[in-house]
């Protein structure tokens, strides 16, 4: 789905990765921490797709860099970053972008 961002600027982490094979609870985390991120205040919105062979994009918006840094820093966050480093992905890449400008068709 497409997220319901407010008008630019703002940023964006960009989390893009490769997971390894089973999902060794995976897919419950992934649940809990985008319910986790929607509660953190400065979140803004969550879009995320994962192909076939494991290679996942999501990206995530935020009000500003305290909203990212409280969230990186929250203690059930830190626990899924262990465990993504340890079994779920064979590797990742997080990028953060200031979004200037945005524009699209349909309502998201």
């Amino acid at each position: 789905m497409i997220a319901r961002t407010p008008e630019p600027p703002y940023l964006a982490v960009i989390f893009s990765s490769q997971r390894t094979p089973g999902d060794q609870g995976y897919g419950a985390m992934a649940d809990r921490m985008v319910e986790l991120a929607r509660a953190q205040p400065g979140f803004l919105g969550v879009e995320s797709a994962r192909d076939a062979e494991g290679f996942g994009i999501t990206v995530s918006y935020w009000k500003d860099e305290a909203s990212i840094a409280a969230w990186k820093a929250h203690a059930e966050h830190a626990v899924a970053q262990r465990l993504g480093r340890e079994r779920w992905y064979g590797s990742f890449h997080l990028r953060v972008c200031r979004v200037e400008r945005e524009a699209g068709m349909g309502t998201p």
